[in-house]
């Protein structure tokens, strides 16, 4: 399973941006999919996640500000990210639990990442 994200860059303080992730390879179910980022100099740490049933969520100090929605059918994950802060700025990765054919365990997905820039 692979997965591409698209949708960072360099924005201003307060702006906004989406981020999208596709995943591709053999997928018979796909479990979870969500977002991990890791700024300079810091660990990896979780931003959200959306399971298969829908529940969404995330860490605290993107609550209100960060929303993820899923594509289903299309394995695909976004995160619209708004009001954004510096202590945004950090390379965004998505993240995946799938199940790649029936009666497989489960195995998980990253991606490379995309960066997200936030500076005035």
């Amino acid at each position: 399973v692979q997965l591409v994200e698209s949708g960072g860059g360099l924005v201003q303080p307060g702006g906004s941006l989406r981020l999208s992730c596709a995943a591709s390879g053999d997928i018979f179910s796909m479990q979870l999919m969500g977002w991990y980022r890791q700024a300079p100099g810091k660990q990896r740490e979780w931003v959200a996640f959306e399971s298969s049933g829908g529940n969404s969520n995330y860490t605290d100090s993107v609550k209100g500000r960060f929303t993820i929605s899923r594509d289903y059918a299309k394995n695909k994950v976004f995160l619209q990210v708004n009001t954004l802060k510096p202590e945004d700025t950090a390379v965004y990765y998505c993240y995946a639990e799938v199940i790649p054919e029936l009666g497989w365990p489960g195995m998980h997905a990253w991606g490379k990442g995309t960066l997200v820039t936030v500076s005035s």
